[in-house]
């Protein structure tokens, strides 16, 4: 099958679903600029960080609460390199698809917060925000638009304690409401599961998809390389996120 064949094929599918589940990626940002990375972008690939260890280690859990400042160095260093990103136009039709589909979900391993910032309705953003803020001590947050001007690391103004991104660091555990409205969205059906710029690397990720489709029920990969569930899917398009969302949105513009 063609892509024309394979993009016609997901936009009929598109057309008569009315719960979709969206996975997203790191590779959904590609387009507005952002590096795709190990973590967090080719920053550190195969590479050891000026502290002479992997990135994996400098953002863990446990380095952040033994040595913050360690984690944070390479937070700002991510945190520098995405500023001034703006979502890109797959964002805008992810958040579009959903809005005109009210039972489906955006299930997103990014960071950068451009779901929510396109207002994506039902989102869940299972490894956090980076602009969420929060204590360590008394639980207080709050966001910001970027590290500009932050101590490193930031002390709690209300109480003086260690503050951190709402985000899941190496070795912590996923929020389980995430998990849970993962499981809910699925438990009660679903017409469509489309994994989008994601390397399907965790069994949460690619999880939803293998299941899908052992039930029959359709799946799409969007990717420019191979995953692990390329070989698992009805369709797949290799091809960047931002085109293929596209092309699918027009054909779904011209059978209206």
């Amino acid at each position: 099958m063609s892509d024309t064949e394979t993009l016609d094929a997901v936009a009929a599918l598109v057309r008569q679903a009315r719960r979709i589940l969206i996975i997203t990626g790191a590779g959904l940002s590609a387009d507005s600029g952002l590096p795709t990375y190990r973590g967090i972008g080719g920053l550190y690939d195969d590479k050891l960080t000026d502290h002479g260890m992997p990135i994996e280690k400098a953002l863990s859990g446990q380095m952040m609460a033994n040595r913050p400042e360690v984690s944070w160095t390479y937070l700002t260093q991510i945190e520098a390199n995405c500023r001034g990103a703006q979502p890109n136009a797959a964002h805008h039709a992810i958040a579009r698809l959903v809005a005109e589909r009210p039972g489906s979900m955006v299930f997103t391993q990014n960071v950068d917060g451009f779901h929510r910032e396109v207002g994506t309705a039902n989102l869940v953003e299972i490894h956090g925000n980076l602009h969420q803020l929060v204590c360590t001590e008394c639980g207080r947050g709050r966001m910001v638009p970027d590290y500009a001007g932050l101590q490193i690391p930031p002390a709690c103004p209300t109480c003086g304690g260690l503050v951190r991104p709402d985000v899941v660091l190496f070795g912590e555990d996923l929020p389980r409401d995430g998990i849970l409205r993962l499981e809910h969205m699925l438990a009660d059906g679903v017409d469509l599961v489309m994994s989008v710029g994601t390397s399907s690397l965790f069994p949460y990720i690619a999880g939803p998809v293998v299941w899908a489709a052992e039930q029959g029920v359709p799946t799409v990969e969007i990717n420019p390389g191979q995953t692990p569930v390329s070989a698992r899917v009805r369709h797949r398009l290799p091809m960047g996120a931002a085109h293929a969302l596209g092309e699918i949105l027009q054909r779904l513009d011209a059978g209206s």
